[in-house]
């Protein structure tokens, strides 16, 4: 049985999802302020998380950098509708997943077990750890190293690119990129994937790589590339 917390100070959508949460067997923990949440994951252990952005005490965000800091349990944001920026902001403090209000507790179910069985398909498929040149990933740790220089990579940035540096000269589709990052049931589309590289590119860049490189292949997608 998955431990799953979720946090939200609506206490309707807080009974909805704890509801439907056991009936898709989980062991469900609730809170109602980011405070709470942030003390019930430092007492259990759990395999998965929807955490509210809009709460009151300590905002979504902040819990999603407090735990970030220790873990990479699996994180879902709940945001409001339209508010675009909450959920780049969430992906880029490391959520693995959003649902937009209102929502269907289906669809969140549906995005749970699709966030779940990627973390079991990286899990059995890698031992964590990849070494190209000065280039280090420790995917174990969610650290990424040039020439032993810690790159702040989010949790996505640093799954694309072990993805792509495990493939040597192999080209992924956007497609490709979203099915295996983001899980078969991802609701987005290809533009994630083109943000996600262009910020991964940036932050690598800002370091010296002359024997590899992320390269585009136009109409394509995406490739690691070792140079000569």
């Amino acid at each position: 049985m998955k431990t799953l917390l979720i946090a939200d100070d609506n206490p309707q959508i807080l009974d909805v999802l704890k509801e439907y949460a056991k009936k898709n067997d989980y062991d469900v923990y609730t809170a109602r302020t980011g405070v709470e949440a942030l003390e019930l994951f430092g007492k259990v252990k759990f395999d998965a998380i929807l955490l509210d952005v809009m709460m009151p005490e300590m905002d979504g965000f902040e819990v999603c950098r407090q735990i970030r800091k220790s873990s990479m349990v699996p994180i879902i944001m709940i945001t409001a509708r339209g508010e675009d920026f909450e959920r780049v902001m969430g992906l880029d403090i490391g959520a693995d997943d959003y649902v937009v209000k209102p929502f269907s507790a289906i669809e969140v179910m549906a995005r749970l077990r699709a966030v779940l069985r990627r973390i079991d398909v990286v899990e059995y498929e890698t031992d964590g750890n990849i070494q190209k040149g000065n280039l280090c990933i420790s995917l174990d740790k969610y650290k990424v190293t040039v020439d032993g220089q810690e790159v702040h990579l989010t949790k996505k940035e640093t799954e694309i690119l072990w993805l792509l540096s495990s493939h040597i000269g192999n080209v992924f589709t956007r497609g490709n990129i979203l099915d295996t990052v983001w899980g078969y049931d991802y609701y987005g589309d290809d533009r994630t994937v083109d943000t996600h590289i262009k910020r991964l590119r940036a932050k690598l860049d800002r370091f010296s790589h002359p024997k590899w490189a992320i390269e585009t292949v136009r109409g394509v997608g995406y490739k690691f590339e070792e140079l000569p």
